[in-house]
């Protein structure tokens, strides 16, 4: 037997909806691995399925998509790993591989997309299984606590920096300011980009003038020149206009979360005229995963982290809605 969180009933943060059972041990299939799971960190996606934002897709899920943990069994025709190696379990668990989207390299768009923490079970948990094709043999350079935000958070951030077609030399403006930020923040900083942050909160602007932002100011607060390229981190849709406005003629703001509150009715001209941009970032391929993971350990990317025993996952998941920490929480077995 082993433990496991799962979502019981969603709902908000504050009443608990996840509980902690007892489970049979996961099997693996003919291509998967079973991990010892010794770290997950804790993503707001997380909130958004516990609270109800995200309907589950299937009943007493195991959330956590940002699992770090040891291989202790292998399917009988997996071949990638070996008992033993440490690797990472992302967000994007498994594609069809066959779908037009699949065809043409862009499986973050495939039609059949099965997600970690969402469609199977995840990482708050002792142990999970993984499709070897999906999961990443971890750097060297990346401890388990600064792996496991590393997965999802520095992910999807990467991919949210390329969507926004920064030019080399120039201004990213970043709205919110959490997990995926605050590595995205020293990605830009050390490939040469200006960063100018707009959040809420005195400990995240606080990390932002820590990590080098080049401007820190309030969530809707004009930044000092037009930005080149924006991401919006926080799920907040009132902040799509002030996005918007700030920036330069011809630039793009990704919006990098699963979920986002109503944006509400904004004028053309004064938003999105003049070739401005408004793109949504989904999930990501394994090759961003790939790419990522290599310039982290390279360039020295590190995560702020916070963490918390897994028997302490509510609690985690509570505080991070309510903003009572900088950074990423991980969650440690």
């Amino acid at each position: 037997m082993t433990r496991a969180w799962v979502v019981d009933s969603p709902g908000p943060i504050d009443d608990h909806p996840l509980r902690r059972v007892q489970q049979p041990e996961p099997e693996p299939g003919p291509s998967d691995l079973r991990l010892r799971v010794t770290c997950c960190g804790v993503c707001r996606t997380d909130l958004h399925l516990a609270e109800g934002d995200l309907p589950p897709h299937r009943p007493q899920t195991t959330p956590g998509h940002e699992v770090v943990g040891v291989v202790e069994s292998v399917g009988a025709a997996a071949r990638r790993f070996r008992v033993g190696d440490r690797v990472g379990v992302p967000w994007l668990g498994r594609t069809d591989g066959t779908c037009r989207f699949c065809r043409q390299g862009r499986e973050n768009l495939c039609v059949a997309p099965t997600f970690t923490g969402w469609d199977v079970d995840g990482g708050y948990a002792d142990a999970c299984v993984v499709d070897e094709a999906f999961a990443y043999l971890l750097p060297p350079q990346l401890p388990d606590e600064q792996a496991a935000p590393m997965l999802c958070a520095g992910i999807i951030g990467y991919r949210a920096l390329r969507l926004a077609e920064v030019p080399p030399g120039g201004s990213l403006g970043i709205y919110g300011f959490g997990g995926s930020a605050h590595l995205v923040t020293q990605l830009a900083r050390a490939t040469g980009l200006r960063v100018h942050v707009m959040t809420r909160g005195h400990g995240n602007r606080d990390l932002a003038r820590e990590l080098g932002a080049d401007t820190v100011a309030g969530a809707a607060d004009p930044p000092p020149e037009p930005l080149d390229g924006a991401i919006l981190f926080a799920p907040a849709g009132e902040l799509v206009p002030a996005a918007l406005a700030a920036l330069d003629r011809g630039a793009t703001l990704a919006v990098a979360g699963i979920w986002l509150s109503d944006i509400p009715r904004m004028d053309y001209a004064g938003k999105l005229f003049q070739e401005r941009r408004l793109r949504s970032v989904t999930a990501n391929t394994r090759q961003d995963g790939e790419e990522f993971l290599r310039l982290a350990a390279r360039l020295g990317i590190r995560a702020t982290t916070r963490p918390y025993p897994m028997s302490d996952a509510n609690t985690a998941v509570r505080d991070l809605r309510h903003g009572r920490f900088s950074g990423a929480a991980v969650l440690h077995n």
